[in-house]
């Protein structure tokens, strides 16, 4: 059974409705489990509070870890995949059953590996990398969540061939469902990296197997850690295109030359992990070089390409709308009031200049050894994750609840600042942290002093600025999360209900006017911009060899 949405003018299947709405409210939970986690890590590390003690620190990491890169993320995906083969295609859900199937697994993984962790079962992190054991449930909770992620990612492909078979769009695939496909093709081989290392570590957890050697399982389980960011990277870019579209009726200028970056991601995004690597002797320096200099730089031109291509979109809508004049009309009169376009704009900035750079910096063999263990890398983690992906799952919320709940957004003022609170905490947490780690703050252990120690180290005073710094931007994020938990619970429960386009508090755009004839770039303001971020990005690069070149002073 279809509803047509009088407001998109999509058919959309009532089934596929049911499961979007499930796995965007567990991805929701689970997010709430994520930020608690995560404010308690914050007000631990922060030397003077430090608030929690070793063992529930360490649990808490791996309990956040979980839920934060894994279940909130892969939740809310698998709502992206189910929404961009049906709604957007105008097709019905292949097998429903199935669905239900896939959603009670990865409920019943959730469940259960949270409870193991809780419990004190599983202080092992989220990389768990063995010796360290845990409780056989915990791994059988990861596989139980991993075995329902790949059916719903089958189903995703079950929904495109329908989709094809029966004809319901065009002569190809729209941008953001080819996103999405990309995403899903990344998850498959994602996935299998994660069933080739936990299924026999759960047999070793049983007593089954004698041993699991250590360097043989990190080297697989990056496979699965890292790659699992990736459709994060292609799915969030998917859900830029599609923004630029509902917000201005954007289009890619050059649509070929967006889809062909999404090829790249599939030949070589997953290498990226090889950064995780880069200090273990178990792999050849041939390979470390090769997988972190030349194959890698042909995902970050993907990027490059997506960095250019989607911003383009938006200033290229606005211009044919008639905001011409100068280099920036365009974007001073963007729909700023709109959260979802504000937040997918900060969520570009932050991954860009803050994610991005950092990501290629830290992912090169020599400027690597700088920071490898140290806070900076999970400073750049939330310059990805979190202000990239999160951020980005955020603000399509915003037009999820009306198009798919068919509810008025709850606290509409207060939803238009979210996004910039967001964006600020996160920001400055995420600086702060990389900070940090230039300057030595190590990155896994409780105390961060080493109090006790033998050997005393006075860490450089800047240090404890950065620290108060840290703290305030995990206050501000943890509450701008809250805020939006409860804009969206608050809507899906009690907002009133959408009776038709006037009860649209977002505007969803038609397409732009047909672009007229000019001289010169069709997209000038986002060129300079271009600009200004590859010449922030060569400043970080030369200041990283330089600290390289002073680390190593050999006389």
């Amino acid at each position: 059974m279809f509803r047509t949405c009088d407001i998109t003018g999509f058919k959309v299947d009532l089934q596929s409705q049911k499961l979007i709405k499930v796995n965007a409210v567990f991805a929701v939970i689970s997010l709430l489990l994520a930020v608690v986690a995560a404010i308690l890590l914050v007000f631990t590390r922060y030397q003077p509070v430090h608030l929690l003690g070793a063992e529930w620190y360490y649990r808490l990491v791996t309990f956040h870890g979980l839920n934060a890169l894994i279940f909130w993320i892969i939740f809310f995906e698998v709502a992206g995949l189910y929404f961009g083969s049906t709604v957007v295609l105008n097709s019905r859900f292949c097998a429903p059953r199935l669905g239900w199937i896939a959603f009670g697994l990865m409920a019943a993984g959730l469940v259960m590996s949270n409870v193991i962790i809780l419990m004190g079962k599983a202080d092992v992190m989220l990389t768990s990398y063995t010796p360290l054991k845990a409780h056989p449930l915990y791994y059988l909770g990861i596989i139980l969540f991993a075995v329902g992620a790949l059916v719903a990612v089958i189903l995703f492909f079950g929904n495109l061939m329908i989709a094809k078979r029966e004809k319901t769009y065009g002569e190809s695939l729209p941008l953001f469902t080819y996103g999405l496909m990309t995403a899903a093709i990344i998850a498959v081989i994602t996935l299998a990296s994660g069933a080739i290392i936990y299924i026999p570590t759960f047999l070793w957890s049983l007593g089954i197997i004698d041993n699991i050697d250590p360097g043989m399982y990190k080297l697989i389980w990056w496979g699965l850690g890292h790659s699992s960011q990736q459709i994060n990277v292609a799915a969030m870019v998917s859900i830029w295109y599609m923004v630029s579209q509902l917000s201005v009726g954007g289009t890619s200028i050059n649509e070929r030359i967006s889809r062909s970056a999404f090829v790249l991601y599939i030949l070589f995004i997953c290498l990226a992990s090889a950064h995780h690597l880069l200090t273990d002797p178990g792999v050849s320096s041939a390979w470390k070089v090769w997988n972190t200099s030349y194959a890698m730089y042909l995902a970050v031109l993907a990027s490059m390409i997506h960095a250019f291509a989607v911003p383009s979109s938006f200033e290229s809508a606005q211009r044919r709308w008639g905001y011409n004049k100068g280099l920036f009309q365009w974007l001073s009169k963007a729909p700023w009031g709109n959260p979802a376009f504000s937040a997918i704009i900060l969520a570009i900035i932050g991954f860009g200049f803050i994610g991005g750079t950092t990501g290629v910096i830290f992912g090169m063999e020599q400027t690597n050894i700088i920071v490898h263990n140290t806070i900076a890398i999970p400073g750049h983690f939330k310059g990805t994750v979190v202000i990239g992906t999160t951020l980005t799952f955020m603000g399509i919320t915003y037009y999820l609840i009306p198009l798919i709940f068919r509810r008025k957004i709850v606290g509409f003022k207060l939803a238009q600042w979210q996004p910039w609170l967001f964006f600020i905490g996160i920001a400055l947490l995420s600086i702060s942290m990389i900070v940090l780690g230039q300057l030595g703050v190590p990155r896994r252990h409780w105390d961060s002093t080493f109090s006790g120690a033998p050997f005393n180290y006075n860490f450089n005073p800047a240090v404890d600025f950065f620290w108060a710094l840290m703290m305030l931007g995990g206050v501000l994020a943890f509450l701008s999360t809250l805020i939006w938990i409860l804009i969206v619970v608050f809507s899906v429960t009690i907002g009133k209900k959408i009776t038709g386009p006037q009860d649209m508090q977002l505007k969803v755009s038609p397409l732009a006017p047909p672009a007229k004839k000019h001289k010169g770039f069709e997209a000038p303001g986002t060129l300079i911009l271009t600009l200004i971020f590859l010449l922030v990005f060569m400043a970080l690069f030369f200041l990283n060899w330089k600290w390289l070149a002073a680390t190593w002073n050999v006389k």
